[in-house]
């Protein structure tokens, strides 16, 4: 008996790591949720303004290109440092990208569809205010919901299925807010509410479709979430490729309109992706689901400010159902630790 108490007694100093690695993930999932909720609005914010400046306009497509160029380099970094050293970082991606070509090509897929997304969201951008944007966006929570239910097979709890209905209705109350006629941007390019709904919807049906794709390789292989973003961005950069070249007809005027504002959108872009890998790991659907919610409040407010954008009674009640929607499906209730304590005694 004596030495069994001993095997299980932990050391003054294994519990003192413990302690400080539970209090750093605790540090990195609140870091890492007020990261994604200033990303999340300042995205919105910033794709709406860098649409409608007077200036020499910018490809969206060259833009999606060049922030693939970032989230590859920032990957194939993460990938050595993951290795712990650069040989065995490049000989793994050589494993992995190369020698599994197969695997690989698997890949193609959300790579082609999340180059079609990012472009649809700059359409989005530009024919929409920041505000109506992003809250239209968060249809993606419904279509990630369809395609997972018939997809991977997942059964959807009641409350996730009002949370649903909730958030159709919120989205449909903010669209019905906007005014229906085209409006005329400050660079004098036309805009259109249906052409920017309708990019946004498709943008959300690929973005669900494409997450649940990815997540289904993801849990279908020992891969990195790092490496797979590393095949993501090498397949995606000859996507992005073609997509600017059938947009603009030429190469040579790739970094047109590129200023400093265009390339912290770029960045702030490529760091998106990121930035929801590490919430997934470290947070769970409520925080993530707060952090989301507090952007589109943010973007409201701002856009008030910046764009002139009116409140009205109708959008408020839309986003307030789509606030709500999102927190109720996430809500998972806590199970009963007592039921178990009772059976043992």
């Amino acid at each position: 008996m004596k030495r069994r108490q001993t095997k299980v007694r932990a050391s003054p100093s294994a519990i003192s790591r413990s302690q400080t690695s539970h209090a750093e993930s605790h540090s990195i999932k609140y870091l890492s949720l007020v990261v994604l909720t200033v990303q999340n609005a300042a995205l919105g914010l910033s794709m709406r303004y860098a649409r409608t400046r007077s200036i020499e306009m910018f490809s969206a497509a060259a833009a999606v290109l060049m922030a693939e160029v970032i989230k590859l380099i920032v990957c194939v970094v993460l990938v050595i440092l993951e290795s712990g050293s650069t040989r065995k970082g490049l000989q793994s991606i050589k494993a992995t990208v190369v020698d599994q070509p197969y695997d690989t090509l698997k890949i193609c897929v959300p790579s082609l569809l999340y180059i079609a997304q990012n472009n649809l969201l700059y359409i989005s951008a530009s024919n929409l205010d920041a505000a109506t944007y992003q809250v239209t966006y968060q249809l993606k929570i419904l279509t990630t919901a369809f395609f997972a239910v018939f997809v991977l097979g997942r059964v959807l709890k009641k409350w996730q299925w009002f949370a649903l209905g909730l958030l159709a209705l919120g989205v449909a109350l903010v669209q019905l807010s906007s005014n229906s006629t085209p409006t005329v941007s400050t660079n004098m390019q036309e805009q259109s509410k249906v052409i920017g709904f309708s990019a946004a919807l498709t943008a959300c049906f690929i973005s669900g479709f494409a997450g649940i794709y990815f997540e289904k390789m993801l849990k279908g292989s020992d891969i990195s979430v790092w490496m797979r973003n590393v095949q993501l961005s090498l397949l995606s950069l000859p996507f992005g490729a073609i997509t600017y070249m059938l947009s603009s007809g030429s190469s040579s005027r790739l970094l047109a309109g590129f200023d400093a504002f265009v390339w912290y959108l770029v960045v702030l872009q490529a760091g998106g992706g990121l930035i929801v890998a590490v919430v997934v790991k470290y947070a769970d659907n409520i925080l993530k689901g707060f952090a989301t919610s507090l952007a589109i409040v943010i973007s409201c407010v701002a856009s008030m400010y910046i764009f002139d954008f009116i409140l009205t009674a109708q959008f408020s009640l839309g986003t307030c159902l789509v606030i709500s929607s999102i927190f109720l499906y996430g809500y998972e209730p806590k199970k009963s630790e007592n039921i178990h304590s009772s059976l043992k005694v």
